[in-house]
């Protein structure tokens, strides 16, 4: 896990502890933990306390469960080189050909294209 600075920390608009996230995909903070360990979602160590935070973007209240497409992603921009400091500063960067951020995007549903994006990155 990484500690954030505090550039890419004020991009993320809203983060989410570990047990939050438990809590709303109703699952054991063991689960949440493996996620982490899987590659399906990124934390970094932020505030005080240095507890692990997860961009709330990432996680589909709703549904419960990580957003569509975001897995694929972070293993596409994992595989590009990426860094989870660069592949959050990347996901939470306004792109205004997208319209938005490229997280927003998969929030709605449009992980196609960002995956398109994610993978001319590593032309």
């Amino acid at each position: 896990m990484t500690e954030i600075d505090a550039k890419i920390d004020a991009l993320v608009p809203a983060w989410l502890t570990l047990p939050d996230i438990a809590e709303l995909l109703d699952v054991e903070v063991t689960r949440v933990r493996q996620l982490l360990k899987d590659g399906q979602v990124i934390a970094v160590r932020r505030g005080e306390n240095r507890a692990l935070h997860v961009p709330a973007a990432f996680i589909d209240g709703v549904e419960q469960k990580v957003v569509k497409g975001l897995t694929g992603t972070l293993t596409l921009l994992r595989d590009d080189g990426f860094s989870d400091e660069e592949m959050l500063e990347w996901l939470f960067t306004p792109d205004p050909s997208l319209p938005g951020t490229p997280a927003q995007a998969l929030s709605e549903n449009r992980g196609t294209e960002v995956k398109r994006r994610a993978q001319a990155l590593a032309v």
